[in-house]
């Protein structure tokens, strides 16, 4: 996949057959659309293109709204859009400017002089330009005029319930890990780089890992113990994973930490990818490190049984 940062200096894509949005999280209505789009290009010997927005419109409209949580990261949307077999990524940056585009300059400037779209196929009642005022009515007169293609992908249910970022976001916060899997069509994730903590862990035989998310925005589930994969130079490893504050050892701290299954290597500063397989309990203060070791034993049990269930089995 091609990831193009500057709009001006996009090379000619060869009958380019294009979507539009945040793509947050890049979930099963997102690929709905995506597959389209690779049918599409198929017929027209074309090539898909995505467009997306960095940072994300609410930050910069809603610069006072601390509530947003994204499912994904700009590397992260990235990763997954290549992984769904996007050809090109158009990320435009998004400042106030941008979004007092109406959506005729944005369909006239962008779609048609910058890429010369083929077909623009939207999602269900998709809004874009100032104010959301362009519609899918409003992209057909549009294309008649500017002679390209469009189409829209009806609303996509999963037993009956339409699958949406909001929707995964609940599911995460509610500790419903499957129900967040069901919808994204593969693992939630999180990434980040380690960093030095307390090292208590391995004194009492589970070293951690402590994981630093960099993006404030990136949601987070709840508090808790996890079973987990973990990416480390493209090799995968099982592990537990614990969300909190800790509460047996005292003055420790929130923080996100993995005991990785049979791993001894140091990797301070390096980058991790956790992806989120079951939530084995809540976090628990214990009477004391012994207490606490015979729990994380439990827990290494549990979680190395959920894995093995997956199919690679972790000795």
């Amino acid at each position: 996949m091609k990831v193009h940062y500057n709009i001006d200096e996009i090379p000619t894509i060869k009958n380019a057959i294009v979507s539009q949005g945040t793509f947050d999280g890049v979930h099963l209505a997102h690929k709905k659309i995506i597959e389209r789009l690779k049918q599409i290009a198929s017929i027209k010997n074309g090539e898909t293109v995505i467009i997306t927005f960095e940072p994300h419109p609410r930050i910069v409209l809603l610069p006072l709204d601390h509530g947003l949580q994204l499912l994904s990261t700009l590397n992260e949307k990235i990763n997954l859009l290549e992984k769904a077999g996007v050809d090109h990524l158009i990320i435009l940056p998004f400042t106030k400017e941008f979004s007092r585009l109406s959506s005729e300059q944005f369909i006239r400037n962008i779609l048609v002089n910058k890429i010369k779209t083929n077909t623009l196929v939207i999602g269900y009642d998709h809004r874009f330009g100032k104010n959301r005022e362009g519609s899918f009515e409003h992209l057909k007169n549009s294309a008649s005029l500017y002679e390209f293609e469009v189409e829209e992908i009806p609303e996509q249910d999963i037993d009956d319930i339409a699958v949406s970022s909001t929707k995964i976001r609940q599911a995460l916060l509610n500790n419903d890990i499957q129900t967040a899997q069901k919808y994204l069509g593969n693992s939630y994730s999180l990434e980040g780089n380690v960093i030095k903590g307390k090292q208590l862990g391995r004194t009492i035989g589970y070293p951690t890992a402590n994981i630093e998310v960099e993006n404030s925005y990136k949601l987070i589930p709840q508090d808790g113990v996890y079973a987990v994969w973990v990416w480390y130079n493209k090799a995968r490893f099982g592990g537990m994973l614990n969300i909190g504050n800790n509460p047996t050892i005292k003055d420790k701290g929130r923080s996100i930490e993995v005991n990785i299954f049979n791993f001894e290597k140091e990797i301070y500063t390096e980058n991790l990818i956790i992806e989120f397989v079951s939530k084995l309990r809540n976090e628990e203060k214990f009477d004391g490190l012994d207490a606490l070791k015979n729990q994380l034993h439990l827990d290494k049990q549990n979680a190395q049984a959920i894995l093995n269930k997956i199919g690679v089995a972790i000795i």
